[in-house]
């Protein structure tokens, strides 16, 4: 049984004989960096950068579900990028929002 369904994974149109399998396996690298990047201070996220991660996970996550053979490789990396790109976001603009009021704060009370 564990053979047949080996066997059917390697032999599969987007599976690891392609590069439809390859390509998103290799995109993970983007979405693991992106992770890695949580711990970086919110003052050093780049909006376009982001922008680009999160937008890219989204139009690409659609896509992967409307081709044939659908590749759900394809669309766990696009929703995994489009995830920590919409995370990232939100923390800087927390960040420039919280900014922002710490400085109306201190100019209110000078």
């Amino acid at each position: 049984m564990a053979t047949s369904k080996l066997q059917a994974f390697w032999n599969h149109p987007a599976g690891p004989k392609t590069i439809h399998f390859w390509g998103p396996t290799f995109k993970w690298v983007i979405s693991i960096a992106n992770v890695a990047d949580f711990s970086k201070p919110p003052e050093n996220i780049s909006y376009p950068h982001q922008c680009v991660v999160a937008c890219t996970g989204a139009i690409w996550s659609r896509y992967s579900l409307v081709i044939k053979p659908k590749n759900w490789n394809l669309f766990c990396v696009n929703l995994a990028m489009g995830a920590t790109g919409i995370y990232q976001l939100s923390r800087k603009y927390l960040h420039d929002r919280a900014s922002e009021t710490e400085k109306a704060v201190a100019v209110a009370e000078e």
